[in-house]
């Protein structure tokens, strides 16, 4: 079943919030310069269009990564339990 975007990246008032005033202090701090509301937001909407995809997607290529070494660790452990049978 696959998600649309919506459903997949979606931040709450707070992370919204949060977001916002690290973009602000971004473009206050490295470039001296100002930013409103409407550019906070029309930044925030465009790294939940084109980059909270590809963050997105790599999480879940690095949760499936981690799950395949845990169960090649199992399958050893699995053999480890073996009794030497002679």
């Amino acid at each position: 079943m696959r998600r649309s975007l919506n459903e997949v990246i979606r931040l709450n008032e707070k992370q919204k919030k949060q977001l916002a005033d690290e973009i602000k202090a971004f473009y206050l701090d490295v470039r001296g310069e100002e930013i409103g509301i409407i550019e906070e937001q029309q930044l925030i909407d465009l790294f939940c269009e084109h980059l909270a995809p590809i963050v997105y997607n790599k999480a879940l290529d690095d949760a499936m990564r981690w799950l395949r070494e845990q169960a090649e660790n199992m399958e050893t452990d699995y053999y480890l339990l073996y009794k030497d049978v002679r």
